[in-house]
């Protein structure tokens, strides 16, 4: 059954576009010095070639608006073409007019309207973000987060709610709020002169039930393009399970345009984990392919070896590292599916329903590891190198099966 998307206003944002008929865009957020040009290069390098399609940076000091344009510059000559995305909190206004080569070298501007200016300072800095963004043609984030509320807002609501015979619970209000902060700055950036196609919108929370109703909310009064995360999400295998379990629910019910992962690394860890961990969530949804899938069993009592769990590490290892020259050479190979399997009960058929698989064997079983090729018996591995001949065998299934890319 395919899911049936939201109807939304599709926007340009580079040589992307999010929302309307285009697939769902992975995008990141690097966390390196913006200033530090060299490091933010590296980084935003890394996170395009992981997948992300949009990357944010943070520009947030006159040396760091300096920088942008020559780090756009420094991505091109090394042929990293993703489109950079400012996120601007309570000196953007200052920024992007003191700084017209960041305003025009960045693909779009994220604006928290919580933090854009407080009192009689908030219309006209705002204004101010949306006259630039106007002038350079570009797209902007209304960027709403559960932590940096516009309290004006918040406080009035809670003001007339408890006027009301039967007050709605607080945490309705703040729910509502985040909704009305969204459309209602949408609608004065429309005002100011931005069309619609350049106006995308998020409202981020960190518990996944508020995310879910916020959205759905957002969803049925809307027709802008959404981007959708949980904030804050947390680190590890927590982040990862909060995150999917809030936009898996969304994502079903066809809300949402463009999506990050927002993990906090583990020390020492890649910043790319929360681009695959996106692209995960979105093809094991059926909604996009992005790299062939490796099944594998989790193992039991009768598969007490590890090679069977090894051997999955390194296939899924060397598809990852291939996948970029696969990328570049063949049609669909995104669409395949391998199948390592631990023993005789599931192996076989599992293997048979993949495109290429094996099946290794299991306590007692005869040491040998039987391939199948689109359904088909295929050759029987044996020895100490199945590894290597298995990926042998991949290697040229994919120069077999796809279709080399015309360059």
């Amino acid at each position: 059954m395919s899911i049936q998307r939201r109807r939304s206003i599709p926007v340009r944002i580079g040589s992307v576009t999010v929302g309307g008929t285009a697939p769902i865009v992975v995008q990141s957020m690097t966390n390196t010095d913006t200033a530090d040009v060299d490091a933010t290069v590296a980084q935003v390098r890394a996170l395009a070639r992981a997948g992300s399609e949009l990357v944010r940076i943070t520009v947030n000091t006159e040396a760091a608006a300096a920088a942008v344009p020559h780090i756009r510059d420094r991505l091109a000559q090394q042929g990293v073409q993703v489109p950079l995305v400012g996120d601007f909190h309570f000196n953007g206004h200052r920024l992007l007019k003191a700084h017209p080569a960041c305003a025009e070298a960045l693909a779009k501007y994220r604006i928290n309207p919580g933090n854009v200016g407080r009192g009689s300072k908030r219309d006209p800095q705002f204004a101010e973000m949306i006259e630039i963004a106007c002038r350079n043609e570009k797209p902007i984030r209304i960027g709403v987060n559960w932590g940096s509320l516009d309290q004006d807002l918040l406080t009035r609501m809670m003001d007339e709610n408890a006027k009301r015979a039967q007050p709605l619970d607080a945490n309705d209000v703040i729910r509502e709020a985040l909704v009305v902060s969204a459309l209602d700055s949408a609608a004065r950036a429309e005002a100011l002169g931005l069309p619609r196609e350049r106006i995308v919108i998020s409202c981020k929370v960190s518990g996944v039930q508020d995310l879910i109703a916020v959205y759905r909310t957002l969803a049925s009064r809307c027709e802008y393009a959404l981007h959708l995360g949980l904030t804050e999400a947390g680190m590890g295998s927590k982040g990862i399970v909060a995150s999917t379990a809030a936009m898996a629910v969304l994502l079903q019910e066809g809300i949402g345009d463009t999506i990050r992962v927002s993990l906090t690394p583990e020390p020492g860890s890649d910043r790319t984990r929360e681009v695959i961990v996106a692209q995960e969530i979105l093809q094991t949804m059926g909604l996009r392919s992005f790299m062939p899938m490796v099944i594998a069993c989790p193992g039991c009592g009768r598969t007490t070896s590890t090679y069977f769990q090894e051997l999955a590490q390194k296939i899924q290892s060397h598809i990852r590292q291939q996948m970029p020259i696969w990328r570049e050479q063949y049609e669909g190979v995104e669409n395949m599916t391998v199948a390592v399997m631990g023993c005789v009960v599931n192996g076989p058929g599992e293997s048979k329903h993949a495109n290429i698989g094996i099946s290794l064997p299991g306590t007692g079983e005869r040491p040998v590891a039987p391939v199948y090729i689109d359904g088909q018996k295929g050759p029987t591995l044996k020895g100490d190198r199945i590894a290597e001949e298995f990926q042998a065998l991949i290697e040229d299934y994919v120069a077999r099966t796809y279709s080399r890319r015309v360059s």
